[in-house]
């Protein structure tokens, strides 16, 4: 069991951390995206579409958000969707629904637009990078939804498994065993949708994807593709959605699986993420490395004593490193943000 003594303000070096203890585990969260592109600094993609500056969700689009009492773009499409289709069914007009879902989701894209890296900034360098670190890794668990990961991914798709499979890329439960690195979104992604049955699809480059052009995009042509991914709002609000889905509810079991080692990058794992806290509490995994950014002193021992109180009571060894020495946390991954 831990050690609660006062923290140090010491932080390894990843490469000697990796070297003396396999860690067959990586969970990513937002720090990751940060490194490559400060604007993923974002706290609400709600609040933004409220403010962004092309077609901001409306105060009618709001009401929807409000009735359903949530935050999450897809409990709300997916309502809508569903809504359109029963009208229609008993003759009622799904005029009204059918406008709001098209409304929401174009404010979703354009604020989506206004933050995300632009593909023509990113740089191949940047993707082999990220591509070459997923890879060393047994399994991958990611909580962001952006498209980082996925380029770096169709970068060099070999020896990468993300479990969507056929000509029309779809996740089948009963296809999950793999021999390569596989990278599960835990919170879902841009490129993927949810299909009418509530299965799950990944979006293919013939589709917008491989060149840079928002996965998300061309959901706005038909009412069937639902944005699966789960972008914030209260812990009951995305075990919800996490449930509702048979990917994104695999994903989450699989973490509650992993015993072994775990490096956990660019993750703060607040209060909105209590629910993937608990997850590897329940998983009894016995090592975790976790970066922290070096800013201050002050800055280390509170993080030290942050994460600690995280994992009390359990049988765990936490290392701490330096991000800036882990592959995904390097300096020269940065891109200057265009203002």
């Amino acid at each position: 069991m831990m050690d609660f003594q006062e923290f140090d303000t010491d932080l390894e070096d990843w490469n000697a951390l990796r070297a003396s203890t396999p860690i067959a585990g990586l969970l990513i969260g937002n720090g990751a995206s940060r490194a490559v592109w400060e604007d993923f600094a974002y706290d609400s993609l709600f609040e933004n579409a409220r403010t962004v500056e092309e077609k901001p969700l409306s105060q009618s689009e709001l009401s929807v958000f409000e009735a359903l009492q949530t935050r999450s773009f897809e409990q709300v499409l997916g309502a809508l969707k569903t809504t359109s289709r029963v009208n229609k069914a008993l003759a009622v007009s799904s005029a009204a629904p059918r406008n709001r879902y098209y409304a929401i989701k174009e404010a979703l894209i354009n604020t989506v637009h206004a933050v995300h890296i632009p593909w023509r900034l990113v740089q191949p360098a940047t993707l082999s990078q990220i591509n070459q670190e997923l890879r060393r890794y047994r399994t991958v668990f990611t909580s962001n939804y952006d498209l980082l990961n996925y380029w770096a991914i169709q970068h060099d798709a070999q020896g990468i498994d993300d479990l969507f499979q056929g000509a029309d890329p779809s996740f089948d439960i009963c296809q999950t065993a793999s021999q390569q690195t596989r990278v599960l979104y835990l919170h879902g992604g841009l490129h993927l949708v949810r299909n009418q049955d509530g299965t799950a699809r990944k979006l293919g480059s013939t589709e917008g994807t491989l060149l840079g052009n928002f996965a998300i995009n061309n959901t706005l042509k038909t009412l069937d593709d639902v944005p699966l991914f789960v972008s914030e709002g209260p812990v009951a609000d995305k075990l919800k959605t996490i449930r509702s889905s048979d990917y994104l509810s695999f994903c989450y079991q699989q973490l509650l699986n992993h015993s072994d080692a775990l490096c956990i990058f660019g993750h703060d794992l607040g209060p909105q993420d209590s629910h993937l806290v608990q997850a590897i509490r329940q998983a009894g995994v016995r090592t975790l490395a976790i970066s922290i950014q070096p800013r201050s002193k002050a800055f280390i021992q509170n993080q030290k004593r942050r994460y600690a109180k995280l994992f009390e009571g359990m049988e765990v060894t936490l290392r701490f490193f330096d991000s800036k020495s882990h592959a995904l946390g390097a300096p020269a991954l940065s891109v200057p943000v265009e203002r």
